[in-house]
């Protein structure tokens, strides 16, 4: 039986993806809520508030040579190598990666940011040892005045040409509701319900976990 928790890589609204063959042991999600430590000369140290900083995330695993059932999470996994040149094309790429975990609400726009890598290992010839850190990625939005029959009308347009990644489904955790769902995808709740009423039921309020959702 696959495992619930797969840790999956995409890019490009979903056009490429690669799932990790070995779950890593655990990711570490590092929050900064908005404090900066400043020493001032003969006052010593204070912590004054700044602005919410965007999630980190850091990873350890490997990409193994060979397919072993106790720890690879499906057969047909990729070349180490393959693995390591498609995360480091995205990375070159400047543009943002999405990082799901299944079974788990982890599922963030995010940018590449280190990605060491220990091709050579004792005991593991062929195995490709790797960490992984990412950074949460923003889409920023601005606003543009338009003038219209003596009027002007404020209208939002995408600060980056790469908007939102939407992935063509997703399948909902505990927690979620449509109205959630739609917002961190950029769409609107009446039109995800009218895609997945055959789904979801005649209650739009009444989702499970488990209920894979259209997206696109």
């Amino acid at each position: 039986m696959p495992n619930a928790i797969q840790f999956w890589l995409s890019f490009s609204n979903g056009a490429e993806r690669l799932q990790l063959p070995v779950n890593p042991a655990s990711i570490r999600i590092q929050s900064d809520y908005g404090w900066d430590d400043v020493t001032i000369t003969q006052l010593g140290e204070y912590s004054i508030p700044s602005d919410a900083r965007l999630r980190g995330f850091s990873l350890s695993s490997f990409f193994p040579r060979d397919y072993n059932p106790s720890y690879c999470e499906y057969e047909a996994i990729p070349s180490p190598w393959d693995a390591v040149q498609t995360i480091d094309t995205w990375a070159k790429s400047r543009r943002p990666v999405r990082l799901t975990v299944t079974g788990t609400p982890i599922n963030y726009a995010v940018t590449i940011r280190s990605f060491p890598i220990d091709p050579e290992r004792a005991g593991s010839p062929g195995d490709i040892y790797y960490d992984l850190t990412l950074k949460e990625y923003v889409f920023v939005t601005t606003s543009t005045v338009q003038m219209s029959e003596g009027a002007a009308k404020v209208k939002s347009v995408p600060d980056r040409q790469d908007s939102r990644e939407i992935p063509k489904t997703y399948t909902v955790v505990s927690g979620d509701n449509l109205t959630k769902i739609a917002l961190r995808y950029g769409l609107k709740t009446r039109d995800l319900y009218a895609k997945n009423k055959g789904t979801v039921g005649p209650d739009p309020n009444r989702i499970f976990p488990g209920q894979v959702l259209a997206l696109a």
